[in-house]
């Protein structure tokens, strides 16, 4: 997939993933859905983001997390 909402600039933010020049991390998008808001509720939390964006930073993260395995707690 090729993702034309995110932008990585070292000069923003650190570089860290962000929507578009907006200068909202993936990461904070992605951490409200895990947390349960709703695509409406995000919206209204960044009036600035459109649908769109929600669903390319999700499938961003989904991406990065194929590219490489996180350590998890032994049971």
């Amino acid at each position: 997939m090729r993702f034309t909402r995110i932008t990585v600039n070292p000069k923003k933010m650190g570089g860290v993933p962000c929507i578009r020049d907006v200068r909202i991390p993936v990461a904070t998008i992605v951490g409200m859905f895990a947390e349960g808001m709703r695509d409406d509720e995000i919206l209204e939390a960044f009036p600035d983001l459109q649908i769109e964006d929600i669903k390319e930073a999700l499938h961003y993260a989904a991406q990065a997390l194929r590219e490489r395995e996180l350590p998890l707690l032994s049971a």
